[in-house]
């Protein structure tokens, strides 16, 4: 399957193309249920029997655990995240140790960079620029930290960002973690609305000690739900990732969006994957914080 294109004018009246993408919100949905469907995405997406999607969520209350997790950077054991209602899974993105729950909007883009866009740093950017953009729309002023990866704000001067050298107290309020295996991307990024930030407590966020977490709410009073954020976000994906996204389907009442999310999905025809299987692995990248 070829990319799904659509033109526009460019600055010079001639004809710019650019790559059409679907986006998908499924709701609220444990982490497992959704890294299984991002897999199956993958592997289709690298065979061509879908196009480039993006997958839009919150998740229960998970730990997640990077390429580079360091153990120490979990501060309670496996029995005790339990206890607290808390998954604890390994995943093939890149970073360290990072929390997902209720509040947060998390974005996965599947997208196949081939050919022009294979510059991983350059996608990483991108995503710092959706959330950017979404904090913006809260106003909130944030921005990227030479170092370090992921969306960062000041904590007592919310509305402006001067970089981070100016800023008085440097907060993270969106976390980045990607895979790109063959070009193809997985994972993506985290981005706290309004998510209960004594929630962290269970870990080093990103093995990151000096600088302290932050959400929306806490640095204006307010924010969004992720459904309303989620369901008006297209715009900019487009303008971030450079693709066509003309909305974003709300699948969030399904019980099983897997007939939404594309092509075989959830079917016995659909292509498998692992991201620890040889296929999967080769050529593969990962980057994030």
């Amino acid at each position: 399957m070829q990319p799904a294109m659509s033109s526009s004018t460019g600055e010079n009246g001639s004809a710019k193309r650019r790559r059409t993408a679907r986006a998908v919100f499924v709701g609220r949905r444990r982490y497992e249920l959704v890294h299984g469907w991002q897999r199956d995405l993958v592997a289709a997406r690298a065979a061509g029997t879908v196009d480039d999607t993006i997958l839009l969520c919150e998740h229960d209350p998970v730990v997640t655990l990077g390429r580079g997790a360091k153990p120490e950077n979990v501060l309670f054991s496996r029995e005790a995240l339990e206890a607290r209602g808390v998954d604890l899974v390994e995943t093939g993105r890149g970073g360290d140790v990072t929390f997902h729950g209720p509040g947060q909007l998390v974005c996965y883009p599947i997208l196949d960079l081939k050919p022009d866009r294979c510059d991983l740093r350059k996608y990483v950017r991108s995503l710092a620029e959706v959330m950017i953009l979404v904090a913006r729309d809260h106003h909130v002023e944030a921005g990227t930290v030479d170092g370090l990866i992921g969306v960062w704000a000041d904590r007592e001067r919310p509305d402006e960002w001067a970089t981070a050298p100016w800023a008085r107290e440097l907060v993270k309020i969106g976390a980045i973690g990607v895979r790109v295996s063959r070009w193809v991307t997985m994972h993506g990024f985290a981005l706290n609305l309004d998510i209960d930030l004594s929630q962290f407590g269970v870990i080093v966020p990103c093995g990151i000690k000096d600088h302290g977490v932050a959400s929306i709410a806490s640095l204006v009073g307010k924010s969004r739900s992720v459904g309303e954020v989620a369901r008006s976000i297209a715009p900019h994906l487009s303008t971030a990732l450079d693709l066509v996204v003309d909305e974003v389907v709300d699948a969030s009442a399904l019980e099983d969006p897997t007939s939404v999310l594309g092509m075989g999905i959830g079917s016995e025809s659909a292509p498998k994957s692992d991201v620890r299987g040889a296929a999967a692995t080769e050529n593969a990248r990962s980057i994030g914080g």
